[in-house]
């Protein structure tokens, strides 16, 4: 309480509409989503002895087993790109956004002890979470950049002014991300089924991402699959810009900015709602 009015300079109340997502209030907790961003990476490479260098091994792990068995064995289509930055694209735009939704997915089971000794906007730590993951992405993303430039330079592959969307790209995963995590972290907290759905959905949902197959690889009958998918067109204008090949096309890009917007929204409403009570129920 201030000395000077005696007026409470803060107010801790549930009573507040589903649309107030109290993000000034967020901000002003910017500090503590610093703080969760250094811890979680220095927890990370704790007691280990290549620090940031584990950050290459599952690309380039992932990103060979891809080319062995679809590239390979399945001979499955690249649009004309070299296998190892078309694969490694994939990899690495993917580890982003399955870490970012499996690690939102549980901010209420796993900070239950947190959220019930002291109070600080919950928001904070599913966007802690997402930044987080983004110094990850951003290792992996130089070991892109250098196998792009190794192909540039032999003549393999010609990128072009698309790869200027990249950091809108990483923007809408992020969003997609942080909505869908928050709308499974918030049914979590009542129904642990979904958790366990989670995680087995996000593996099938992996192949209806062309993440390893491309859209030109489908089928007319079967490309709805894709076309629905908000992934698509991230991941298509990703691999376009950098790699120059593929069926990217700029209405991809903007329905899958829509649909993320509304998932977005989607997930705060829900999370707004159940944040206030998830104490009872986790």
């Amino acid at each position: 309480m201030s000395q000077e009015n005696n007026e409470w300079s803060e107010i801790i109340s549930s009573k507040h509409t589903l649309l107030s997502l109290n993000l000034g209030e967020v901000w002003r907790y910017k500090d503590l989503v610093y703080m969760l961003v250094r811890r979680d990476f220095v927890t990370t490479f704790k007691q280990t002895v290549l620090g940031p260098v584990w950050f290459f091994v599952n690309p380039i792990l992932t990103t060979i087993m891809f080319v062995i068995i679809f590239g390979r064995v399945a001979k499955l289509s690249t649009d004309g790109a070299p296998m190892i930055p078309f694969y490694l694209a994939g990899v690495i735009m993917w580890n982003y956004f399955q870490t970012c939704l499996t690690s939102t997915s549980n901010v209420f089971k796993g900070n239950a002890s947190v959220f019930g000794k002291v109070y600080f906007p919950r928001l904070v730590m599913p966007l802690s979470i997402v930044i987080s993951n983004l110094m990850r992405f951003g290792v992996q993303y130089l070991l892109f950049l250098g196998v792009i430039i190794f192909y540039v330079i032999q003549g393999s592959i010609e990128p072009n002014a698309w790869i200027l969307m990249t950091p809108f790209l990483i923007v809408l995963m992020a969003a997609f991300a942080l909505g869908a995590g928050m709308i499974f972290s918030s049914l979590t907290t009542k129904y642990k089924d979904f958790s366990m759905l989670l995680g087995f959905g996000i593996q099938l949902y992996m192949y209806a991402t062309p993440v390893v197959i491309p859209v030109s690889s489908f089928s007319e009958k079967y490309r709805w699959i894709l076309e629905i998918n908000p992934l698509t067109g991230v991941f298509e204008c990703f691999k376009y810009g950098y790699l120059g090949t593929g069926d990217f096309t700029i209405n991809m890009l903007i329905y899958s900015t829509f649909v993320i917007f509304l998932i977005l929204s989607l997930g705060a409403i829900i999370f707004n709602k159940v944040e206030k009570s998830f104490m009872d129920t986790v």
